[in-house]
């Protein structure tokens, strides 16, 4: 019994340190993208105070914040704290987000949307 959970124990703080160490993000197609499904990420220009959103709400479900599963920051990406107190990735202190309509990897009908919401650029993000 003390075997396996020593073994369960040493599997989990590999996983724990497997994603600690990985960026939430990365380029594609000269584009951020989020890690896990390669789905676009934007910026929006109200997000004017580093650290903090002002998309909450109705702009929330259209904008869906890139949520980080704790407050511990990856790399060159922070964690903000939501209004709603779940942590949001953020890159360069600006909060990052999905779009709704973006339907799989590659989609990135968000960008320019009202002219406020912006794709990031890969050469930008190195």
């Amino acid at each position: 019994m003390k075997k396996i959970l020593v073994t369960l124990f040493a599997l989990f703080a590999f996983t724990v340190s497997a994603y600690a160490g990985s960026a939430p993000a990365k380029a594609s197609n000269g584009i951020l993208v989020d890690s896990a499904k390669g789905m676009t990420l934007y910026t929006f220009d109200k997000d004017t105070v580093s650290g903090k959103s002002v998309c909450n709400g109705d702009c929330a479900a259209k904008w869906p914040p890139y949520i980080a599963p704790s407050a511990k920051k990856s790399g060159k990406y922070t964690v903000i704290t939501r209004d709603d107190g779940k942590f949001q990735w953020a890159y360069k202190g600006k909060p990052l987000y999905f779009w709704v309509k973006d339907e799989k990897p590659g989609d990135k009908s968000g960008d320019n949307v009202n002219n406020v919401w912006h794709v990031i650029q890969a050469a930008a993000a190195k």
